[in-house]
C-alpha cells in the first residue's frame, strides 16, 4: 500500500513537472509570436507588451532550472548540519562559530526553520562544535554543496603579535530522511 502511494506521488510530481514545462513553452511561443507580429506591423505598443512578458518568463525558467538541479534523491529532504573546528586552535573555534552564524542567518533569510541540536562552546572563544536541523523545501539540496573543510586566512585577533593565521572547520550536511519503509523486507517481492 505504501509503495503504491509513493509511486502515485512520484507520478503526480512528474505530471506536474511536464505540465509546467509545456505551459512555459506555450508562453514563450506566444511571446515570440506577439513580438514577431509587433515587428511586422511596426506596432510599438505590441512590441513593448511582448518585451513586458520577458521578466516573468525568465523568472519561471530560473525556478524550473533550480528545481531540475535539485532533483537528487534526497534533495527534497530536511538537513542536519554539523560544524567542527579543525586545526588552528582558538582561531578555528572562532571560524566554526562564524560559519554557524552564517548558516543560521542564511537559513533564516531563505525561510527555513532551524533548531540547534547540539552546541559546545569553546573555552577562550568560538565553539567546540555544533549541530542543527534545517527544515524547509529542498533544504538538503541547497545545503549539500557546503559539505567539506572550510578555510579562513586572516590576521588573528587572538595572537598578540598579530600574525596571519590559517584556520579550518569541517562542515557535514546530511539529509534528514524519514524511514519510508519502501525497501521490501525479507520474503516480499
Amino acid at each position: 500500500m505504501k509503495k503504491a502511494q509513493a509511486v502515485t506521488r512520484k507520478r503526480s510530481a512528474l505530471e506536474q513537472t511536464v505540465e509546467t514545462f509545456e505551459k512555459a513553452v506555450r508562453d514563450v511561443d506566444d511571446a515570440r509570436e506577439l513580438l514577431e507580429l509587433g515587428v511586422q506591423e511596426n506596432d510599438e505598443p505590441t512590441i513593448q507588451e511582448a518585451e513586458g512578458l520577458l521578466p516573468a518568463l525568465e523568472e519561471r525558467v530560473r525556478k524550473m532550472e533550480l528545481k531540475r538541479m535539485l532533483a537528487g534523491e534526497a534533495d527534497h529532504a530536511s538537513a542536519i548540519v554539523s560544524i567542527h573546528p579543525g586545526t588552528g586552535g582558538t582561531d578555528a573555534k572562532d571560524w566554526a562559530q562564524m560559519l554557524l552564524r552564517m548558516y543560521l542567518r542564511w537559513c533564516e533569510k531563505r525561510g527555513f526553520k532551524t533548531e540547534i541540536l547540539d552546541f559546545a562552546e569553546g573555552e577562550e572563544a568560538g565553539i567546540d562544535g555544533a549541530s542543527f536541523s534545517v527544515t524547509g523545501e529542498f533544504a538538503f539540496g541547497h545545503l549539500k554543496a557546503e559539505n567539506g573543510v572550510h578555510r579562513l586566512v586572516r590576521i588573528s585577533p587572538f595572537d598578540a603579535n598579530a600574525r596571519r593565521q590559517t584556520a579550518f572547520a569541517a562542515v557535514e550536511v546530511t539529509p534528514d530522511i524519514e524511514d519510508d519503509d519502501e525497501t521490501p523486507t525479507r520474503g516480499e517481492s
